[in-house]
Formats: structure tokens, C-alpha cells, sequence
């Protein structure tokens, strides 16, 4: 069988991938891990894009892995697309879904601003817990004063340029819930375009949170997808 690399998004944790697991371990060998600083994980000196590539890296060393396919959620996509660029000998196909491409000052302070844990605590209580019981025994306030502070810094110099696509040639399939409430059409066309060889399909009555997707849908564009040649 194939080796199969899920990616976590940003506040999130490889927990939430244990049901779309459960659906494609008949078919791959999965595997999942948390990024430093989430899922109870230690912080490393560093919280970034990068930081999160070399550990992806020193996972695949660790399984020895010499290349993988990788589906990558919302910020695992721009990690797996980064390995992609810096080390693209590790990776074979990648596919993504409701990963955020477009990064500017403007957009990173909105972006930031969602993540204050007063408000959060205040409007969404449940949610704060969720992200709690998420990340234990770290801090969830620091999780998330440390993914703003990260967001600040894409903003000000996003580490995948447009013309950085350009020399990824691995095939790529690019994915955005049709409801998606934070990631844009425009923004993930113009990678898609940008891409040498990229398709991009829409997840049908979804959200951005991984919890709202159809896991039947999406087992089915991943193997389509993985199982050719």
C-alpha cells in the first residue's frame, strides 16, 4: 500500500483526522503528527511555516520515508507545498484543501484578530474548550498567540511567493469548501494557475472547518487522486 501524510491545520491537531483515517487505512499506510505546540506537543524555539517543514522532514527520516504523498488541511496544504519547493525530492503528490495563499499586512491582521482568546472565551466558550482539551497540556492561549504572531509574519513576508508555484512541479490537487468563509476562489485559482501541473476541485456543502466537511466526498477525490499513476 501507499504511504499517505496527513497534514493538520493551524490550531489544530492530527485528532481530527482520526475519521477520514478510519475510511482510507484499507487503502494507505496513513500517517498523521501533530506540529510542535499543537495537540500537547512541546513549542520549539521557532513557530513557523519553515519550522513546521523540517519537522514534517525529521518525521519522514524518523519512519524512513524517503518520499510520501501528503494531503495537507488548510495550513498543512502550505507546509506540504513548501517541502514541495525546499525539498522536493521528499514529496510525491500533493493535495490540499481550504489552504489560505494570499498573505499581506492587511490580511494577517484580520486574520490575527480572530484569535483573541478574550473574545473567543467570551462568544465561544465551547470552542475554547475544544482548544483546550486540543492541546494539553500547552497552553491554548499561547497556541494561539503564537499562530497570530506567525500569521503577522506571513504578512509581512509570505514564505511561498506567487512565482514560488512556478517551479513546483509535482502534481497538485487544490481544494476549497464551497462555503469556505476565509480562504477565497480568486486567491486559490491564481495558484492553481500558477502551478505546472495543479487541478482544483470544490467540496460540495462545506465550510472551512475540517469538522464540516464531507468525509465521503473527500475519501473520494484523495483516492481518485493518490491512486493514479
Amino acid at each position: 500500500m501507499k504511504n499517505l501524510l496527513i497534514l493538520h491545520g493551524a490550531l489544530g491537531s492530527k485528532e481530527q483526522f482520526l475519521p477520514l483515517e478510519a475510511l482510507l487505512k484499507k487503502e494507505y499506510h496513513v500517517h498523521l503528527l501533530n506540529f510542535s505546540g499543537h495537540g500537547g506537543q512541546p513549542f520549539q524555539k521557532e513557530f513557523s511555516i519553515a519550522q513546521f517543514a523540517s519537522e514534517v522532514i525529521h518525521f519522514l527520516d524518523e519512519k524512513q520515508l524517503k518520499t510520501i504523498d501528503i494531503f495537507g488541511y488548510s495550513m498543512g496544504g502550505f507546509v506540504a507545498l513548501y517541502i514541495a519547493k525546499n525539498h522536493p525530492e521528499r514529496v510525491k503528490k500533493i493535495m490540499t484543501l481550504g489552504t489560505k495563499f494570499l498573505w499581506d499586512p492587511e490580511i494577517a491582521i484580520k486574520e490575527a484578530k480572530m484569535l483573541n482568546t478574550d473574545k473567543i472565551e467570551e462568544k465561544i466558550p465551547a470552542f475554547a474548550k475544544v482548544l483546550q482539551n486540543r492541546h494539553l497540556p500547552n497552553n491554548w492561549k499561547d497556541v494561539l498567540s503564537r499562530t497570530a504572531f506567525m500569521m503577522r509574519c506571513m504578512g509581512e513576508e509570505n514564505p511561498l511567493s506567487l512565482s514560488d508555484y512556478s517551479i513546483i512541479h509535482h502534481s497538485v490537487k487544490i481544494g476549497l469548501a464551497d462555503q469556505d468563509e476565509m480562504v477565497t476562489k480568486e486567491e486559490t485559482m491564481e495558484v492553481v494557475n500558477a502551478l505546472p501541473n495543479a487541478l482544483f476541485y470544490s467540496l460540495k456543502d462545506a465550510k472551512h472547518p475540517i469538522e464540516k466537511a464531507n468525509h465521503d466526498q473527500l475519501y473520494s477525490e484523495i483516492t481518485t487522486f493518490f491512486n493514479e499513476l
